[in-house]
């Protein structure tokens, strides 16, 4: 258990306050979100069959919240980790057309997260797809979305401070855009969480490119499964956290794999005999509409927005004793 105490922590807003500015939050945000993506909001599962090939499965080391149904005979049923994949098969389903998307809440257990300021096991997010031309899989269009993203997260602050002028954390007026592999050429000697906080504290927002394959010194900056997003055009908005004095990723997001990048991906994770599984034979097929997109975090942009110390201040979650007593008497009050 990792836990920061920021010292003279002072909530500013009570805990039925804050209550009030979670639902103004993610109802104003979603609200923007989805008119400036052209996304419509779509109710989504919370549990998923194994055999699809649905579940996100993460670094591939997490395990799901697994169970049966009295129902469904033998059949493994997953709780979701997110719904990267079932996005782009819903799109298809719905018939979605050509530069249209779907958002939608989802939430999910992830029983292996360790636990501190940032992290439970219990994940809210907006998971957001959007249908994209073969020939838009670029890193210009990856740039332009993000940079509307953050137009919107900008927007928020407005609209926050406006109704707790008390409660808002101000943010940097401009996102900056770094590859994995600049950002290991300029800190050489750190770790990838010392250099994401070094470049974060340095131009207040980054989106981080290229996450997933392997950098010049052999290693990863971070993992990323190998089955939804394409590894070259990807990333994660980070936003230098003063509170915590370290960086907060919001939103992790990209461009999603197409046969060849798969493949590709497959072979380097040694998990080539995913390709029987359903939703992979659809990609290798080419079934599946060519899609960007990404979750935002829920109680991540509440926390963000009203310079809370944890997240469980924004979140009723399941926390171990020890840290519920340490930010009490820190003034920090977990719900």
């Amino acid at each position: 258990m990792h836990l920061i105490i920021p010292k003279d922590y002072d909530p500013k807003l009570s805990v039925k306050e804050t209550q009030a500015a979670i639902r103004y939050i993610r109802e104003t945000f979603q609200e923007e979100f989805g008119k400036q993506l052209n996304l419509s909001r779509l109710s989504a599962p919370m549990f998923v069959a194994k055999s699809t090939g649905l579940n996100d499965n993460l670094n591939g080391v997490e395990k799901p919240v697994s169970f049966t149904m009295a129902d469904m005979g033998d059949e493994t049923i997953e709780i979701v980790h997110s719904l990267a994949k079932w996005k782009r098969v819903a799109l298809k389903r719905y018939g979605f057309d050509m530069h249209e998307g779907l958002y939608t809440n989802m939430n999910a257990i992830r029983k292996d997260e360790d636990l501190d300021n940032y992290h439970s096991a219990y994940v809210d997010q907006w998971d957001w797809e959007k249908i994209i031309g073969k020939d838009e899989r670029t890193i210009d269009t990856l740039k332009a979305t993000v940079r509307t993203i953050f137009k919107v997260i900008k927007h928020m602050e407005h609209e926050v401070w406006y109704k707790f002028p008390q409660a808002v954390h101000h943010l940097p007026d401009e996102i900056h855009f770094v590859t994995t592999q600049e950002l290991e050429d300029m800190y050489p000697t750190m770790t990838p969480k010392e250099r994401e906080n070094a470049i974060t504290k340095k131009l207040g927002c980054v989106f981080l490119m290229k996450i997933g394959g392997a950098l010049k010194s052999g290693k990863r900056h971070d993992g990323r499964a190998p089955d939804y997003d394409d590894w070259e055009m990807n990333g994660d908005i980070l936003f230098w956290y003063e509170p915590l004095n370290q960086s907060m990723e919001i939103s992790s997001m990209g461009i999603r794999v197409d046969a060849d990048s798969m493949l590709k991906q497959l072979k380097i994770a040694h998990a080539e005999d995913r390709l029987s599984l359903p939703y992979h034979k659809m990609i290798m097929n080419e079934d599946l509409p060519f899609t960007i997109g990404g979750g935002i975090g829920q109680s991540r942009l509440c926390m963000l927005l009203l310079g809370k110390a944890h997240v469980g201040e924004v979140q009723a979650a399941l926390w171990p004793q020890e840290m519920i007593d340490k930010c009490e008497a820190g003034n920090i009050h977990l719900l």
